[in-house]
């Protein structure tokens, strides 16, 4: 039974309804020559994301970390729990980033690109369902302009094939806040399956925060228009059934694999660490305090370069404003209670990251674009092709650098990998097992193939003069103490020093 048929006495005015929630907005007007350059834009961005992705090392602490965790899900062949260490659980985050990397690998082999090939589809599927949603709603040349800012921000490029948990959970939350649109105005049944389709991902992806993330909008929006009626254009018992068929079970396997997990990861990752400050429950490294109030500047920071855009409405805020209140269908709205839902929900944390603003970007982008063509020009001018063209150059050149510098000069700016100090350890003493000092290096672990491990001040010794071929990768503050065991130095790579026991030298 559909809702017009559940309803039919309320059909003319569900009709009314839908057709006021459609903004009357002016599609950007584009020639041919600006199109080509905001798809020049596009293909730059995705061929320097693709090249980064296939030449980067894997980079402690995040990625690195992650990566190992989806090759022990290969190697292991356990894909219920992920694991920390081997037979360790990994109770911080769901499984879905670490089921894409794993399979990502499994289909491609143990290396970086196959590892991020799947996170990036799931950038690509964020940038299409914006692309969908913003034809559909404004216009063709809105849309490609949204696209290609959002592509362009900051935080989404660098998270767009980036091994962690971020970016499944945006595609998650973003399709919950297309859904819901695109089902309350009448774009077909589907996008209300959508809804709840978006919200099994982000709580696979992140959990609860997803479910959060989208109801402070969503409550917020339908409290401000006093829209609560358009919650039954919802399919909500086939759809509240779609979401327990895709996530219940895997938290129900989980917990009985490792009990404890439901616990940890419902009270300590979503309660404990946001509001308890220098929270130390963390089993997998420490939270990360900033000053409350610091997701407002990670904000800013993760919308570069287009979080200048503010700046520019700023000097015409009657026109702003006029253009946020004209709008009879709340569609602006919604966009800015989207984009701003990370701020809110957390202004009052302690511990956080600045990836968490990601999932409101998606918002922003739109929002950003189509307030300045309503607040300046539809048809955009020659100063605001130069911007533009300056503002994409300047963030494209940033990753440029950033990447040349990781790919070709991985030593001069330390970069945070050890994957050539494992080739060297292994060309040196191929059987040998390699200590790090100094705590875990994931990126050890990673490219050793899992054989890498972390070792403490008092087991060095032991291990250094015990006389089996080993290899040690050795802060260079330790290096002297190093050498005084007699081990043979390899040089340094990065970070770390390479030390081997001296049977090394006749290997060589």
């Amino acid at each position: 039974m559909t809702i017009n048929e559940a309803y039919p006495a309320q059909r003319p005015a569900a009709t009314h309804a839908r057709q006021l929630l459609r903004p009357t907005l002016r599609d950007m007007q584009l020639d041919s020559t600006a199109r080509w350059f905001l798809l020049a834009v596009l293909a730059g961005f995705g061929l320097l994301r693709i090249w980064a992705m296939f030449a980067v090392h894997f980079t402690d602490t995040t990625e690195a970390r992650y990566a190992e965790i989806a090759r022990k899900m290969v190697e292991t062949g356990n894909w219920l729990t992920p694991q920390f260490e081997y037979g360790v659980p990994f109770w911080g985050k769901p499984p879905l980033h670490t089921w894409l990397s794993a399979g990502g690998m499994q289909l491609f082999g143990v290396n970086e690109a196959a590892a991020r090939l799947p996170i990036l589809l799931t950038a690509l599927a964020v940038l299409f369902l914006i692309w969908l949603w913003v034809r559909d709603t404004v216009g063709r040349n809105t849309a490609l302009i949204a696209t290609v800012v959002l592509a362009t921000m900051g935080m989404f490029f660098g998270a767009s094939a980036f091994v962690m948990t971020d970016m499944p959970m945006v595609l998650g939350t973003t399709l919950v806040m297309v859904g819901f649109w695109q089902a309350v105005t009448g774009a077909g049944s589907r996008w209300g399956y959508a809804v709840f389709l978006g919200l099994a991902l982000g709580m696979l992806a992140k959990g609860p925060v997803a479910v959060v993330l989208c109801a402070i909008p969503l409550t917020l929006w339908l409290a401000l228009t006093w829209n609560w009626h358009l919650l039954r254009l919802l399919p909500w018992l086939r759809g509240m059934a779609l979401l327990m068929v895709l996530v219940v079970p895997w938290y129900v396997a989980a917990e009985i694999a490792t009990p404890g997990f439901l616990h940890y990861f419902l009270i300590g990752e979503h309660v404990q660490r946001f509001l308890t400050p220098g929270w130390q429950g963390d089993l997998y490294g420490s939270g990360h305090q900033e000053a409350k109030g610091m997701i407002w500047l990670f904000w800013l920071m993760a919308a570069l370069p287009w979080s200048l855009v503010p700046a520019l409405l700023l000097t015409r805020p009657g026109k702003t404003v006029t253009t946020l209140r004209q709008d009879r269908s709340g569609w602006l709205l919604y966009l800015l209670l989207w984009a701003m839902s990370p701020v809110f929900l957390f202004t009052p944390a302690s511990n956080i990251l600045a990836a968490y603003v990601l999932p409101g970007l998606p918002a922003a982008a739109v929002l950003l674009v189509v307030l300045f063509a309503e607040v300046f020009e539809t048809q955009p001018g020659r100063a605001t092709r130069v911007g533009f063209a300056i503002a994409t150059s300047a963030i494209f050149a940033l990753f440029l650098s950033l990447t040349s510098g990781a790919i070709f000069a991985p030593q001069q700016i330390r970069l945070k990998s050890d994957k050539a100090l494992v080739a060297a350890a292994s060309a040196a003493l191929p059987d040998a097992q390699l200590y790090t000092l100094g705590g875990r290096s994931y990126s050890a672990e990673f490219y050793s193939g899992g054989k890498a491990r972390a070792i403490e001040n008092e087991d060095f010794a032991r291990l250094a003069i015990d006389g089996a071929p080993a290899a040690f990768s050795v802060p260079p503050d330790q290096a002297t103490a190093a050498a005084a065991f007699g081990l043979e130095s390899l040089g340094e790579y990065g970070r770390h020093v390479l030390f081997v026991t001296p049977a090394a030298g006749e290997v060589k």
